[in-house]
């Protein structure tokens, strides 16, 4: 395999900072919240065309927003470490000063007149909003066909990652510090894997949802991407907790997810499944246990678990999904089938064609299963997980979906490894791994239990103090 030719880009940008820098810049007067907008926008407008990682760039409002955060900055007013932080939204976060497309091309233009809680959470805490980021058509997993598809900035002719496509993109090639994603299936970790960045699909109800659009509102979470643990911990101190619009949100008080993020890990149990190890590609085991090694000499003891991954969760998975996406477009679909792309109208297509019998059984497998998931981790912090069971698959250029190509055929089941902690609620972090052999990004997970964010957030840490893999930046992986 030929290995693709990376962007290139200059050493020591702006651009190519973490959030945390660029805060820690910013805080102390080095660079103006103006001065980072600008140059993160200079990098829009000279990778954006190819990338197409933005449905829609605001630069207008950007800089003003960059304008008055610098003024706050020089008056002395401190909102907390995103003030003058440029971010973007996965565009199924609604904005009254944007639409909100939610990648589907019959939404083109939609302007909902209101703020999705994290959207104003964000702007609160002092972030500047550069835009809405492109995305699969209805977060589910391909692309609309008129709609953009983001490439994945290491090799564009490997897969992106799913639904937030846009924002490890756009994350990873400096064209924001960091993004909202979502992740029913895997949306948030998948990309976070394939580009080389840092993701946090946090506890079912941490985040909320309202005025976020649907694709399953019982497996949907919102979390951040960014380019490293203590980022992410910035993002979502700033979007978690209870929110009246949303009564399913939880009203666990929210850490700070920060403190302590430094402590040594020497206390936790991590549990890693000998099966799981011996079912995936010689490079993802390579990856896997390369990463235990990390985490042993950092103290932290491995710990043998069985986890109860069974054949039939994606079925179950499809089934709970195939239904609440049917609830969720029943305005448009069938009525306006003909304007739905192949990826989406398919599992609308499974949703209308299930039973009742077939819907209460996935109900209650999920019930099962869950418990089962607690039964399995009791003795462990967490459980140390592939995101992929294989290096990234090709890119099908007709829907941005995986390619169905023979070639990837040792990739096995997609959502083996996600959907699991999307059907239990629990929280997962992604975090960059290495490179496969045509140098694309591969991908682990720590998977925890429920709220336990903070503990995820410091083995991520403690592991990222020791490895430089999410440090690299396309073009100068090396």
């Amino acid at each position: 395999m030929n290995k693709h030719v990376p962007i290139e880009q200059p050493e020591g940008e702006i651009a190519d900072m973490s959030l945390s820098q660029v805060s820690a810049l910013i805080a102390a007067g080095t660079v103006t919240p103006t001065d980072v907008t600008e140059a993160v926008l200079a990098r829009i407008e000279s990778l954006e065309p190819r990338l197409n990682s933005y449905q829609l760039v605001l630069q207008d409002r950007a800089r003003e927003k960059a304008a008055h955060a610098t003024r706050e900055r020089l008056a002395g007013l401190d909102r907390g470490p995103l003030h003058g932080v440029p971010l973007a939204l996965k565009d199924l976060c609604e904005t009254s000063y944007a639409p909100t497309a939610a990648g589907m091309a019959i939404l083109r233009g939609n302007e909902t007149g209101r703020d999705s809680t994290v959207a104003a959470r964000l702007e609160q805490a002092g972030a500047v909003i550069l835009g809405k980021l492109a995305m699969t058509e209805g977060a589910y997993a391909g692309h609309h066909p008129d709609m953009p598809t983001p490439k994945n900035p290491w090799n564009e002719q490997v897969w992106a990652g799913s639904s937030s496509s846009g924002s490890g993109v756009a994350v990873a090639a400096g064209l924001c510090f960091g993004a909202l994603g979502s992740d029913t299936g895997g949306s948030i970790r998948f990309p976070s894997g394939a580009n080389g960045i840092t993701g946090m699909k946090p506890t079912w109800g941490r985040v909320s949802r309202h005025g976020v659009f649907a694709l399953a509102d019982s497996l949907d979470h919102i979390g951040p991407m960014a380019r490293s643990a203590a980022d992410c911990a910035v993002m979502l101190s700033a979007i978690a907790g209870h929110d009246p619009a949303d009564p399913t949100s939880l009203k666990a008080p929210v850490p700070d997810y920060l403190a302590g993020i430094s402590a040594p890990i020497r206390d936790l149990r991590i549990g890693v499944d000998a099966k799981v190890m011996g079912s995936v590609s010689s490079e993802t085991l390579a990856m896997l246990t390369q990463a235990i090694a990390a985490l042993e000499a950092l103290g932290a003891e491995i710990v043998p678990v069985t986890l109860p991954f069974p054949a039939e969760m994606t079925e179950q998975w499809n089934a709970i999904c195939g239904i609440e996406v049917a609830i969720a477009h029943d305005r448009t679909y069938p009525a306006r089938a003909a304007e739905y792309g192949p990826s989406l109208s398919g599992l609308l297509e499974l949703g209308h064609g299930l039973s009742a019998g077939q819907v209460g059984r996935a109900m209650q497998w999920r019930l099962n299963f869950s418990g089962m998931m607690q039964g399995a981790m009791a003795a462990v912090d967490m459980v140390l997980l592939p995101v992929l069971g294989a290096p990234l698959p090709y890119l099908d250029n007709a829907i941005g979906a995986p390619s169905a190509d023979p070639a990837n055929a040792d990739l096995g089941d997609l959502l083996k490894y996600t959907a699991p902690a999307d059907l239990t609620g629990q929280p997962a972090l992604t975090l960059p791994g290495g490179f496969d052999l045509r140098g694309a990004p591969m991908g682990l997970q720590l998977m925890g239990k429920h709220l336990s964010e903070a503990l995820l957030f410091r083995a991520g840490h403690a592991f990222q103090s020791v490895t430089d893999w999410h440090t690299r930046r396309p073009g100068r992986e090396g």
